[in-house]
């Protein structure tokens, strides 16, 4: 469940025409693609054990189900916003949309593990070719009221495709549509991304290709191997012992990563377009407020995943039960993320360690509700726990992206906004190796019930750890803010 804060592009001098060209139905095809790209970033949580047991998935395939999604997202969000930029953003989003939707029948056609992380790795390209353009979009074709309007059904879009992922994909699943089981969960996208490809050019202005926008693409390259060579020995180092190429991949990690940030220093010096402008770092608000995201959202992915792990493997769940209870959790999240900008608005950026608070306490309740359902088998033990965990949510991604960029000079605010969103993704993906090292070696060899039970509260710590992180980070942002 993450508020994606993407570049909002600046108004170009011929968009005058593109305005009068919106409507509510170029509200409702943008939206549709920005609900399919995120409600697949959790549907697939419940559909994981009946995954594991059709293609024969271990521990780490399913991991990189997840963790390759955000790992192609993260990686390519900037870069889509800028191809945006250089060709266009309604044909953009329609590539991008196009794309997603062939990635997703592939997903659901998938014959083996392999086959099914390459298919979401490639979903993860494609929404990072059509997330950043809706925004652009959006700011170009409405103004004033229509505006404001739009950017909040973009936010409620996303909270509502986080929320009731779960419980969409345990409905699908339980339904088993012409025998297609978790198949469905991806292959629903297929129909649906068709007609909204169709409807995009009678609906979505045209916006003209820009002039002079580059790509780095040396330095996409460099971030993106960097973090793969960090992500991949976090995912195969426990079940393989970790080997020595394992801590190959560590070093090799931080040398692509070091020659990154000396390539964006490089290019910057020559008047070219790095993907993060090294002149943001001169700012707190930024560099405090990337690391914040970055904590918060090492606990997100991987609670939603081990948490679905639990629920079914653990409890014996279907998933449409474990989905109906992420519905607590949801409930807590929207009860909380509709007074959160009130909230912020009176304490400032203790918000966000507010509700990092709220969340780990959350997760505190859970640890108990696991030990008295071992007593009691009842299940509804969890429910206070994630109110209150889905609160603690609710409070920090709202108010997330406006707290940190408030602090954020204005000319560096668009930019900003798109590298917290990489940094984002980039933390659902390492977030779900490194709490995948405590959850399975918690394991005793077999996901006996009281094995996954033992091994979810052992996961629980690591993301009580990273929300007590965010919360120190909190206060480090500046007091004074500015819109």
């Amino acid at each position: 469940m993450s508020h994606t804060a993407t570049p909002i592009a600046g108004r170009h001098p011929h968009e005058a025409a593109a305005q009068r060209g919106a409507s509510v139905g170029t509200l409702l095809v943008l939206l549709t693609g920005i609900f399919i790209t995120t409600l697949d970033f959790f549907i697939v949580n419940v559909a994981i054990p009946d995954i594991q047991t059709s293609l024969g998935a271990g521990a780490t395939a399913i991991q990189w189900v997840v963790a390759g999604f955000g790992l192609a997202l993260g990686g390519g969000l900037i870069t889509g916003g800028r191809l945006g930029d250089l060709f266009g953003r309604r044909r953009m989003y329609a590539t991008g949309l196009a794309a997603f939707t062939v990635a997703s029948l592939a997903c659901g056609l998938a014959p083996t593990p392999g086959a099914l992380i390459a298919a979401r790795a490639a979903q993860g390209i494609a929404a990072a070719m059509l997330m950043p353009q809706v925004l652009g979009i959006i700011n170009g074709a409405f103004t004033g009221a229509d505006r404001a309007r739009a950017f909040t059904a973009y936010g409620l879009t996303m909270g509502f495709g986080g929320v009731f992922g779960q419980l969409i994909g345990g409905a699908l699943i339980q339904a088993d549509i012409l025998g297609s089981g978790w198949r469905s969960i991806f292959l629903i996208n297929v129909p649906i991304g068709a007609v909204t490809l169709a409807l995009v050019r009678r609906t979505v202005p045209a916006t003209p290709a820009g002039r002079g926008t580059r790509l780095d693409l040396t330095g996409t390259a460099l971030v993106t191997l960097g973090l793969i060579a960090l992500v991949l020995p976090l995912i195969e180092g426990r079940r393989l012992g970790w080997p020595a190429w394992t801590w190959s991949s560590f070093a090799a990690s931080a040398v692509l990563l070091a020659g990154f940030a000396l390539w964006q220093r490089r290019l910057a010096r020559r008047g070219g377009a790095p993907v993060i402008a090294p002149a943001l770092f001169k700012e707190r608000a930024f560099t405090v407020g990337i690391g914040l995201a970055l904590a918060y959202q090492l606990a997100m992915a991987s609670f939603f995943l081990y948490l679905a792990l639990y629920l079914q493997q653990g409890r014996g769940l279907t998933a449409l039960q474990s989905g109906l209870l992420f519905t607590a959790l949801g409930a807590g999240y929207f009860a909380a993320s509709t007074r959160a900008t009130a909230v912020a608005a009176r304490i400032g950026r203790q918000v966000l360690a507010l509700g990092a608070v709220v969340q780990a306490v959350g997760c505190l309740l859970l640890i108990d509700g696991v030990d008295h359902i071992g007593v009691t088998g009842n299940v509804g033990w969890l429910v206070p726990g994630l109110v209150l965990a889905g609160a603690g949510m609710g409070l920090v991604l709202a108010p997330m992206s406006a707290t940190v960029l408030a602090g954020v000079s204005e000319r560096h605010a668009a930019s900003a906004a798109g590298v917290m969103s990489t940094f984002q993704q980039v933390g659902g993906a390492i977030g779900v190796a490194l709490v995948g090292i405590v959850f399975y070696a918690a394991l005793s060899g077999h996901p006996l019930p009281a094995d996954v039970a033992g091994a979810f509260k052992a996961g629980l710590l690591p993301i009580i750890g990273f929300c007590a992180v965010t919360a120190v980070l909190a206060q480090f942002l500046p007091r004074l803010t500015r819109r």
